[in-house]
């Protein structure tokens, strides 16, 4: 999707706020950018910043972790099929398999993940190169919509849905909490679950308390974005259309009208630009 790749360059105008520039060289989103200049760890021109008022010109040098930075030629745009075993942060020293290593483009070292599915997760996850638009993916006031296949070891009781409708209360002040279930067909250890905000390894938590094991959670929809066909391993670009939809707000609401059957491989690589 060439559209979908423009040049960075054509948007940005200067002077720019630090974390703006760093969000448009694809170092993170916004608020993740705001992290790192609190922790010192970004230099402008040779001398260490960390307060957020501080705006940038064009020729001035901004490093981070000591490395240069510099604006993304292209935006990108992409879904991947995470398989399970991956994991989504850009560097761990204990992990040596990467989701973004997966996507075959010769820029993938300036992709971010948008939000995350944890090593033992598989299924939907959007990468990019863009702050502006990974802020806007993850921020609570958006409530982009994520929806999951859920196994669970046992039945599931619909007593135990209403209370993760209503919200838990587990090991954080606010409460855990699911928009919305599904229950699959034909079988009662499957539950299609969708979530807003999407707290850390949320769904787990939620079921490990009401006393299931999740056997295995696949991410099956972001937004209006679909994981579809793509087998695990596999990416694609984005749409103009599904980039816009994400932008504005608009969910898959029709997928639930679909009579889901997702059963995700662990296995297999491949690309689908």
């Amino acid at each position: 999707m060439a559209e979908m790749r423009k040049r960075v360059s054509d948007i940005a105008s200067f002077p720019m706020r630090l974390q703006a520039y760093m969000a448009k060289c694809g170092v993170g989103s916004r608020r993740a950018c705001e992290e790192l200049i609190r922790e010192g760890r970004v230099m402008v021109n040779n001398r260490v910043v960390r307060e957020m008022g501080v705006k940038v010109e064009e020729d001035d040098i901004v490093q981070v972790d000591t490395e240069t930075i510099e604006l993304a030629d292209r935006l990108y745009y992409i879904a991947l099929n995470k398989p399970r075993g991956y994991v989504c942060t850009n560097y761990d020293p204990n992990e040596d398999r990467y989701a973004r290593d997966l996507i075959g483009i010769r820029e993938n070292g300036m992709l971010f993940n948008v939000g995350r599915l944890d090593k033992d997760s598989n299924g939907l996850i959007i990468f990019t190169n863009d702050g502006d638009f990974a802020n806007r993916m993850m921020h609570p006031r958006y409530e982009v919509e994520k929806e999951y296949i859920v196994k669970l070891d046992r039945d599931v009781v619909i007593d135990d849905l209403t209370r993760a409708l209503n919200g838990i209360y587990i090991d954080i002040p606010k409460p855990y909490r699911i928009k919305r279930y599904d229950l699959m067909p034909r079988t009662k250890e499957y539950v299609r679950i969708t979530l807003i905000e999407g707290k850390n390894r949320e769904i787990r938590k939620i079921f490990s308390y009401l006393g299931y094991d999740v056997k295995s959670l696949t991410r099956i929809r972001v937004g209006c974005v679909e994981l579809g066909d793509l087998k695990p391993g596999e990416w694609r670009n984005l749409t103009r259309e599904e980039v816009s939809g994400l932008l504005n707000g608009r969910g898959g609401d029709n997928g639930r009208k679909r009579r889901i059957t997702v059963k995700a491989k662990e296995e297999g690589h491949g690309n689908r630009d």
